[in-house]
């Protein structure tokens, strides 16, 4: 809960806002269309309210000290996260790209095989798609969705959960042979591709009792390229398994572990919000795709992995 009576004047914080982003008090009166004077004024009652100094005044030039770069930067978040939430309330927004981050996997493998269904439906929206495995939280005036996998419990946003989609541990024949591979432990010592900035073997193996066990050597590409590389036998991958249920069938990937859980892909947007419209009209696409394309049941893959 928020202490208003700790708060400063807003007109305070705006004054000080202004001088931070033109470094001068003449300048950020202009931007107001107030005096230097009343900059001035301001910033010292600013200071007077906090109780610590925000501008070095005994150099030639005024300069904030680090309290004051610390609430500069603290300020221009919020008054910009305003500014956001107000464009997009308003519909002063509404034309803005719809703005997606997914990992560079299922954007390749799931997303952007169906991207023209989506511009032939919706010719009239723009689409941003940022393919990166950092977790980017949505906010006003930027991301807009995000597409995570995982079991759906991230805090400070809401999840939906657009489909299942199981993790497996797969390698290549040419890699593993034909021999029954039936503990992780059997796993330590080969090789593995993920995805550029993610940890999966590492963790997997963790995951299985083997902290501190370093699996071989790994190769680091982005997401999706992951897939071409372990079907040529570099390394053993943790994969969806939509991804390579075709490759299992196939016998070009075998499948050496499956995980029990449920975690799935889900639609990530941020609490409370109300969607703009084409972000309302993505997020319907999604749904659609997804229950159009849902995938067999778990007891329908072909395979002779072992779920642990």
């Amino acid at each position: 809960m928020i202490d208003w009576h700790s708060m400063p004047p807003l007109s305070a914080l705006r004054a000080f806002s202004a001088f931070a982003e033109t470094g001068s008090v003449q300048r950020a009166g202009e931007r107001l269309n107030v005096s230097h004077a009343a900059i001035s004024q301001q910033l010292r009652a600013l200071e007077a309210h906090i109780g610590v100094p925000l501008i070095d005044r005994a150099a030639r030039r005024l300069m904030l000290t680090a309290q004051g770069r610390q609430l500069a930067d603290a300020v221009t978040a919020g008054f910009g996260t305003i500014a956001r939430t107000v464009e997009d309330i308003s519909g002063a927004g509404a034309d803005r790209p719809v703005q997606v981050t997914t990992t560079p996997g299922f954007a390749a493998q799931w997303l952007m095989p169906r991207m023209l269904d989506f511009r032939l439906r919706h010719p009239d929206i723009d689409v941003m798609i940022n393919p990166t495995p950092d977790l980017v939280m949505p906010e006003p005036g930027g991301i807009d969705i995000a597409i995570r996998h995982g079991m759906g419990s991230w805090p400070g946003v809401e999840a939906e959960r657009l489909f299942i989609a199981r993790l497996v541990v797969v390698a290549a024949p040419s890699l593993v042979g034909d021999r029954a591979i039936t503990a992780p432990t059997e796993l330590v010592g080969l090789p593995w591709v993920q995805e550029y900035g993610t940890s999966e073997s590492t963790d997997w193996l963790a995951g299985k009792g083997l902290a501190g066990i370093r699996a071989g050597a790994v190769t680091m590409v982005p997401g999706n390229l992951m897939l071409e590389g372990v079907r040529q036998g570099q390394g053993v991958a943790l994969l969806i398994r939509q991804w390579v249920e075709d490759d299992i069938a196939a016998g070009r990937l075998r499948l050496l572990f499956e995980e029990p859980q449920d975690c799935g892909y889900y639609i990530v947007t941020r609490p409370g919000g109300v969607p703009r419209p084409p972000v309302r009209a993505f997020i319907k696409w999604l749904r659609n795709q997804a229950a159009e394309n849902a995938g067999p049941a778990a007891d329908q893959l072909v395979s002779a992995g072992v779920t642990i």
